[in-house]
């Protein structure tokens, strides 16, 4: 293959020709952390331990830490000073292993958990570009082949050592990647508070709108119905997975582990008609309120709504829509009542499952009135068409920046062009 102008074959892949190849164990040093009983913990000086790295990658002074008993000889064997770069030791999935985080500023009196290995290198990578580099995904490749698996995935130093970096030659270069990808970081964080405000107006919103209740008075025009006494509602089924015909055809059906998506337009199973007619499901209309029946994890208790005529499995109820009631009101309305649909299950503690009569019987608070329910369901569908808006940025951000690490961070794309930044 003929190579680019300007670049090289390494055993890393293909890079400028400028940069350079080296082990981690040419560059710096690794330690393993501090090990203490469980009486050490829980006083004494500051502890980095492995969930103060994980999903994080950088650490700063001001971060909250746990507490340890340390000596004076232990807070010096196992400082963490600027620039250096704490690697998780040990994860249940191989994702986990080798992730990093960089120390920032130094960590007076502090000491990091024997789960993390600590590596401080000799000074040829800039600490803004060490938030990155190890998150490049051929390098990332590298830890997770390098690791051993046993009931944990686990990394050492000696294999830490022999793991190559790919570096650009200077550290302005480093810089100019560093702060490329971190602008690109703001502008997602920015984008996740936002999310997270709509989602604090919109609870807000619900406990204010779907309350019948206001200043301790009910309000006007707002009575209580069990569903069942305005309509009907049904569960699914699954056709044989043990026969192919049944299964790969034109009819849209749901499992249970989709309402999690809330608002569903599409969805990943199809049967065929003869799956429907040797089964239990059947076909829903559009605008059922969708009700997770059992499991022990997040399903069971939870809401969506169809917008696509649909089966589902027989772990989903289906509230069918009616003339009096609006679907959209009614699906807000169990949305919010999440834990309350799960304490109506049957079995011991709550730990069972829902059923069609527990959903029949359940009262709803709503405005007597169809267009004032409507009135409130589109205050609060408009919040989530907002959200839903936001969420879709950052979906596109984060596919941008991953994107760029791929590009920068193996120099297929230059910021530093004879010294000058372009």
């Amino acid at each position: 293959m003929e190579l680019r102008e300007g670049y090289k074959q390494t055993d890393d892949g293909l890079i400028p020709e400028d940069w350079i190849v080296t082990q981690l164990g040419f560059i710096g040093q690794f330690k393993n952390g501090i090990n203490k009983g469980r009486e050490s913990f829980g006083h004494g000086n500051p502890f980095v331990n492995l969930l103060d790295v994980f999903g994080k990658n950088f650490i700063l002074m001001k971060d909250s830490f746990g507490l340890v008993d340390s000596s004076n000889h232990e807070r010096s064997n196992y400082d963490l000073k600027e620039g250096d770069v704490i690697f998780i030791r040990s994860s249940v999935k191989p994702s986990g292993v080798g992730l990093t985080a960089v120390v920032l500023e130094d960590l007076p009196q502090t000491v990091y958990s024997g789960f993390l290995i600590r590596f401080r290198d000799n000074g040829k990578i800039e600490s803004n570009y060490k938030k990155y580099c190890f998150y490049e995904e051929r390098f990332r490749n590298k830890i997770i082949s390098a690791s051993s698996v046993s009931a944990n995935t686990n990394i050492n130093q000696d294999n830490l050592k022999r793991l190559t970096l790919s570096l650009p030659p200077t550290k302005t270069e480093q810089t100019a990647i560093a702060n490329a990808l971190s602008d690109t970081d703001a502008w997602i964080q920015s984008l996740t508070r936002l999310i997270e405000k709509k989602q604090l107006i919109k609870q807000g919103a619900m406990q204010a709108l779907l309350n019948p209740y206001e200043n301790g008075c009910l309000k006007e025009g707002w009575v209580e119905k069990k569903i069942g006494s305005f309509t009907n509602a049904s569960s699914g089924g699954t056709p044989s997975t043990l026969v192919p015909s049944f299964w790969n055809g034109d009819i849209n059906w749901m499992s249970s582990g989709e309402l999690n998506h809330k608002k569903i337009y599409k969805v990943s199973g199809r049967i065929t008609n003869e799956g429907l007619n040797n089964s239990a499901t059947k076909i829903i209309p559009k605008k059922c309120v969708l009700i997770g029946l059992a499991g022990q994890g997040k399903t069971r208790g939870t809401a969506a709504i169809n917008y696509i005529d649909l089966c589902t499995n027989q772990s989903i109820a289906a509230i069918y829509p009616c003339k009096t009631v609006s679907s959209e009101f009614l699906y807000f309305n169990l949305d919010g009542r999440y834990d309350e649909l799960r304490s109506l299950s049957t079995g011991d503690s709550g730990r069972g499952g829902l059923n069609l009569t527990i959903i029949k019987n359940i009262d709803v608070w709503m405005p007597r009135k169809y267009e004032h329910q409507k009135q409130v369901a589109n205050i609060l569908t408009n919040i989530d068409d907002e959200i839903t808006a936001l969420e879709t940025k950052l979906t596109k951000a984060k596919k941008i920046k991953q994107g760029m690490m791929q590009n920068l961070l193996t120099g297929k794309i230059r910021l530093i062009n004879q010294g000058v930044v372009k």
